[in-house]
């Protein structure tokens, strides 16, 4: 799951501090970084789950149009086989049942 290969939660960006120092970097550019960072990391989130819902619809489609195909094959089949008998009763007459 991809939860399991992030190393970082917009959560845990957030509240992350840093120590300062004389000569550290301005802490409202700093922040602002990070706010930036903040809104990527839930725009990504949130378009994993649309995807992953729609992979999972996706599939389910998949999946009931294959359990419904077998189905109409096997009368398909059927159809055929039963004109074409209809079609040798007819061109050959009784002389191929006989």
């Amino acid at each position: 799951m991809l939860a399991d290969k992030v190393n970082l939660t917009a959560k845990e960006i957030l509240e992350k501090e840093f120590k300062t120092s004389v000569r550290g970097y301005k802490q409202e550019e700093v922040d602002k970084y990070l706010d930036s960072i903040i809104k990527d990391y839930e725009t990504f989130h949130q378009e994993i789950e649309e995807l992953q819902q729609e992979n999972m619809r996706l599939k389910k489609q998949l999946e009931d149009s294959y359990k419904k195909q077998p189905a109409q094959t096997n009368t398909t089949n059927f159809d055929i086989l039963k004109r074409l008998s209809n079609l040798e009763k007819h061109v050959f007459g009784s002389k191929l049942y006989d």
